[in-house]
Formats: structure tokens, sequence, C-alpha cells
């Protein structure tokens, strides 16, 4: 089974990447663009078949390592091989 972790902070929280990627958009000529943020994804090859075992086993590897959840949100995707 595959799984995706989409991690990205949380809203009010400082995003300096999201902020100077918004800046070279505009100053490279690209009007219209609005906020933006800046996350990441991390995909993992898991051995697991059963997709409840699999999203605890996800979840808790993102409360552990994968994101810090004081300032950073995550979202699990799920995809059987």
């Amino acid at each position: 089974m595959k799984a995706r972790v989409h991690v990205s902070y949380k809203n009010g929280v400082l995003d300096p990447q999201g902020k100077a990627i918004g800046l070279t958009l505009a100053n490279l000529g690209f009007e219209g663009v609005g906020d933006v943020r800046q996350g990441k994804l991390i995909e993992l090859d898991l051995a697991e078949s059963d997709a409840a075992a699999a999203r605890k086993s996800v979840e808790a590897m993102c409360e552990k390592l994968l994101a810090n959840t004081v300032i950073e949100n995550y979202a699990i995707e799920l995809e059987e091989d």
C-alpha cells in the first residue's frame, strides 16, 4: 500500500518560503496571485495491506516525526498497489 502525507503550515503561522515564492511570482510578472503557502509531500511504501491499520500507522508517524503538529497540519492519502 502507498501513502502520501501532505504537510502544510496551519493558518496564521508565518510561511517565509510561501511569501518568497509569492514575491518572486509577482516579480516575474504573474499578476493576481494571492497568498502563497508552501508545504511538503512525503510518499511512503507500506507493507501493510489493511487500510485502517495503514492509516493508523501513518497517523502515528505524522504525530511522532513527519509533522510538527503545533504549527503544521497533515492530510493522509492511501492507495492500494
